[in-house]
């Protein structure tokens, strides 16, 4: 037996307010013969006639006056639902969770940033950063902008490639590096390092190498890592776009291989390809703006 749905109720007070098939019918875009189906599998269901249709009316019987009774405020209320859903889809507000790279962009990103809440007043913003290894993906937050060299971990979130910066080895203009042509040519040197026990990663025509470097010195932060690397304190591998803001090129100097390091990838990362008004805002601003970053 068919089991009556919520849309049946729906067609029901839509006929009822209606006062016809044929009216209630194009008011719900459908057949007027698939109209009158749900309405006698919704009878049928119920056990009850609810209306009296002659030739040129149609009447409610007491049980199709009782159900109408009880449906209207539901019905009402389904629509307060779909108007503040509506809204809420179609214009952006709400609080916004942003979890972004430290010292990324960051004079850029906070100019982009207060920018973009004049544009959006109904939005609050909350940035949240984050150093070393992306973490891990957590609901909390609506776009996660991750810098990596790797594939990112499988995930059930959205992600999406929005720019690629290059890098370099670097170190201070004093240290010798005259022996170095290739990167295997690093294992040897003394490196600072993103991560303990992490190798570097170079590009080759079509595969990757990975070298295996080692240090004393362990530092998430690209600003930090630069400032030891001026100190003669050893090699850095570095996005050329940190070099570059921090003025600092006159006293580096970029080693030259046989092959480059990898590019870091800048990927923004959401839930799902449904995305809120207000989180969708964001990504599109962001987007505009990203030549600023490169």
């Amino acid at each position: 037996m068919h089991q009556a749905s919520l849309d049946d109720y729906l067609y029901f007070v839509t006929l009822v307010e209606s006062g016809s098939f044929t009216k209630a019918a194009a008011e719900l875009g459908m057949p007027k013969s698939k109209l009158s189906r749900h309405i006698a599998q919704l009878e049928q269901q119920l056990g009850s006639q609810l209306l009296v249709r002659s030739t040129r009316r149609q009447a409610l019987t007491e049980a199709g006056q009782v159900l109408y009774r009880l449906c209207k405020p539901h019905t009402e209320e389904l629509s307060k639902v779909e108007e503040e859903l509506g809204a809420l889809i179609s214009q952006p507000k709400g609080k916004l969770n942003l979890l972004l790279p430290l010292e990324f962009f960051n004079q850029v990103m906070s100019a982009l940033l207060a920018e973009f809440a004049v544009l959006y007043p109904q939005i609050s913003i909350f940035c949240h950063q984050y150093s070393g290894a992306m973490p891990q993906t957590d609901l909390k937050y609506d776009l996660i902008f991750a810098l990596h060299e790797d594939e990112l971990p499988a995930s059930d979130w959205v992600a999406r490639t929005l720019l690629s910066f290059p890098q370099s080895i670097y170190a201070s203009g004093d240290y010798d590096a005259s022996h170095l042509s290739a990167p295997e040519d690093l294992q040897n040197e003394m490196a600072i390092l993103a991560a303990a026990n992490q190798p570097w990663l170079f590009r080759g025509r079509d595969t990757t190498q990975s070298v295996p470097v080692h240090g004393r010195i362990v530092l998430a932060s690209p600003e930090m890592q630069l400032g030891a690397a001026m100190r003669n304190l050893g090699l850095a591998k570095l996005p050329d776009y940190v070099v570059q803001l921090a003025g600092e090129k006159q006293s580096l100097q970029r080693i030259s291989l046989s092959k480059q390091p990898v590019a870091q990838q800048l990927t923004v990362m959401y839930q799902s390809r449904s995305i809120p008004a207000k989180t969708r805002a964001f990504l599109d601003y962001f987007q505009s703006k990203i030549g600023c970053l490169s």
